[in-house]
């Protein structure tokens, strides 16, 4: 049996694949959100790192996984087969460290969101992931943080914004700790957000 088959579905109308690079700890919280959701089921885990967290936690879930690599994710199909094959409707971004290309920008338009640990449009940017946004916060002396959610265009942390929620920068801070009220964040809005967006985009 094809592992991405959209057979098993259970008849859910939206199927989503998140794409992670790291421990997904945001992925993880995704499939607990849906496990049990009457329509959107998390059907397939991408990732583009051999041994990351993320696709320890997916086995767990039950969650088929997809390894991808550079060549052809750049400069070939994007592995769209895969994803059609898997039924995907929406892409969900969280911790995934690489640019989406044209392929599946085409494939999925206004379908694809990401999260980035910042206001945005402060600290986006090619290189501006994870402990660099941290620190160039604390850099910089701002005196508040967050998160934002969006929809992915051609560009990096780029297209329309659906959601921030914000945190203080206190006295002391370093990125560690900063990070950490961020994941706050991350984890309490991230979810509520990929299903609303979904929602809204029901064909």
């Amino acid at each position: 049996m094809n592992p991405f088959s959209s057979t098993d579905s259970g008849g859910k109308k939206h199927r989503l694949a998140i794409f992670a690079s790291g421990n997904g700890s945001n992925a993880q919280r995704l499939m607990e959100h849906f496990r049990d959701h009457p329509t959107i089921i998390i059907a397939l885990v991408v990732c583009n790192k051999p041994g990351a967290g993320v696709l320890a936690r997916a086995d767990a879930f039950g969650v088929p996984t997809l390894l991808i690599e550079r060549e052809r994710f750049f400069r070939g199909d994007a592995y769209r087969p895969e994803l059609e094959a898997a039924g995907i409707t929406f892409l969900v971004l969280a911790g995934f460290l690489w640019k989406v290309p044209a392929p599946l920008l085409e494939a999925y338009p206004g379908r694809i969101v990401n999260i980035h640990p910042a206001l945005l449009p402060a600290y986006g940017g090619k290189g501006m992931w994870g402990q660099h946004v941290h620190a160039a916060v604390l850099a910089a002396g701002e005196s508040e943080s967050g998160i934002t959610i969006h929809i992915v265009d051609e560009h990096y942390d780029h297209g329309d914004q659906l959601f921030q929620a914000r945190c203080p920068v206190l006295p002391g801070d370093t990125p560690e700790s900063l990070a950490a009220r961020v994941h706050e964040l991350e984890h309490r809005h991230f979810a509520e957000v990929v299903e609303r967006a979904v929602r809204e985009r029901e064909a």
